[in-house]
């Protein structure tokens, strides 16, 4: 491989499902290195599952990859449930998936939502975590979801436009688009959630992506983002007493790399720059021709080149 390219395709040696509770059935997925070091992906969201590309980002000789689906999404069961889908039962199945894997430490590598639950995670069992990776900081608070239904109008006019017509423009966005996404009518719950994506993955790359055509999978995908990230917005919202910048005290003896696209439309550089303030002795790093997406080429490159450091610390 090229330097800072993806590393090549590679399958799971292990795959298979995880009962976290009376609910709720995880998929789960270990590639790499069986005896390599443990890291476990965290993928955004919420609502969008794991995929194979993210297998990539890891020296595959070097690290026992963990990959997993959280509740209700992806290949885990029920699809598309959010009963008993909170913060707190997704850091706890983290923390179980741990303990089936029999790991004492692992490396925890999230982005966007993702960091919302490595950061979760690490302050309810900091002892359990090695390092991190974050990219593109989320701390699921109001101003941040603001941002989302209402600020990114004003650079992305055309995407913002669509996703508001598709509810009348109604004031309350938010209310509009959860009450499409719980419908009992499967077509009316589908389509707002193409709405819902369609703006998301439209605003998520440095470069605006115009509309494309879904496939099957991905309009299954974009039902789940939706529904899973309006119910998140609207039932899961952190408090600024609660917020997790809060609790950095309990986490910031682990080493930590915060990745952040100076033009991340999604999760605005502003969220990344407090946590960095409220955790100098982490790495921060602004790359300054970088979006929101992992694959945008310039946030990949720093991401393969954060894994590959993270390969010197012991345990």
């Amino acid at each position: 491989m090229t330097k800072n390219s993806l590393y090549p395709p590679l399958d799971p040696y292990s795959t298979g499902f995880l009962d976290v509770d009376d609910v709720h059935t995880l998929y789960w997925e270990q590639c790499g290195n069986p005896d390599g070091v443990p890291i476990i992906i965290l993928h955004g969201g919420p609502g969008i599952g794991a995929f194979s590309v993210h297998r990539r980002f890891f020296d595959p000789d070097h690290y026992r990859i963990i990959i997993f689906d959280q509740r209700g999404v992806g290949r885990s069961n029920p699809f598309g449930s959010i009963q008993n889908n909170t913060r707190s039962h997704l850091v706890e199945d983290i923390e179980k998936l741990r303990t089936h894997f029999n790991i004492s430490q692992w490396h925890v590598f999230g982005g966007s939502w993702g960091t919302t639950l490595a950061l979760s995670y690490a302050v309810t069992y900091p002892e359990a975590v090695k390092s991190f990776v974050l990219r593109g900081v989320f701390l699921l608070e109001q101003p941040e979801i603001d941002w989302f239904l209402y600020g990114i109008q004003h650079i992305f006019p055309e995407a913002w436009e669509r996703f508001s017509a598709y509810v009348n423009h109604e004031k309350d966005l938010l209310t509009a688009y959860y009450t499409h996404l719980t419908s009992d009518l499967p077509d009316v719950a589908l389509s707002a959630g193409i709405e819902w994506t369609t703006y998301e993955s439209s605003c998520a790359s440095l470069l605006y992506r115009p509309d494309t055509p879904l496939h099957s999978d991905q309009k299954k995908t974009a039902l789940t983002t939706g529904l899973f990230e309006a119910h998140y917005f609207k039932h899961e919202v952190i408090s600024p007493q609660n917020s997790l910048l809060m609790q950095i005290h309990k986490i910031r003896n682990i080493p930590a790399i915060i990745i952040q696209g100076r033009y991340d439309m999604i999760c605005p550089l502003k969220t990344a720059y407090a946590l960095h303030k409220a955790w100098p002795e982490a790495d921060y790093i602004v790359v300054p021709d970088g979006g929101h997406s992992s694959l945008d080429p310039a946030i990949r490159n720093r991401l393969i080149e954060a894994t590959n450091n993270m390969r010197s610390i012991q345990g």
